[in-house]
């Protein structure tokens, strides 16, 4: 839309003009928008990374160890375990009395019935025994123990 402009007041007799219309036209200036918005797509692409946090475990250190292949399920029994009692199936939470039914859900159409037990090395080892009784009573033959296989 043009701009109106009104005349200036002290302009007297009979060449006064009325209202004049400027032809400038309102544009957004979209270089200073880009650059914004690039600043902030690089600040959230550098700290959505640093959102993303897993189940910390320490594991036992050994100097043998092999290499875990395949599709496996890994239940996480963090350091504060003797506290909650929860563990992690994947990221989820769950008590350990929820723990057998939700691994039975997870290896019902499977032929292995292997589980991977990752605890915190700062864990007693009853509470060990407590998961393992729990997998067990669902069902799972074999449960493995990973360990961080760096050396002393």
């Amino acid at each position: 839309m043009p701009k109106v402009m009104a005349s200036a007041p002290n302009a007297g007799g009979r060449h006064q003009r009325g209202r004049r219309v400027g032809s400038t036209l309102a544009e957004i200036n979209v270089i200073p928008l880009v650059d914004v918005m690039l600043v902030l797509l690089i600040i959230f692409m550098v700290a959505a990374p640093m959102l993303q946090r897993g189940v910390e475990v320490s594991l036992p250190v050994a100097t043998r160890a092999d290499d875990i292949s395949g599709e496996r399920i890994f239940v996480d029994v963090p350091g504060t375990f003797t506290e909650d009692r929860r563990v992690f199936i994947d990221e989820e939470g769950l008590g350990l009395s929820a723990l057998g039914e939700r691994v039975r859900q997870l290896v019902v159409d499977r032929d292995d019935k292997q589980v991977f037990l990752r605890m915190d090395g700062r864990l007693t080892i009853q509470d060990q025994v407590d998961v393992i009784d729990e997998l067990r009573g669902a069902g799972i033959t074999q449960v493995g123990l990973p360990i961080d296989p760096r050396q002393r």
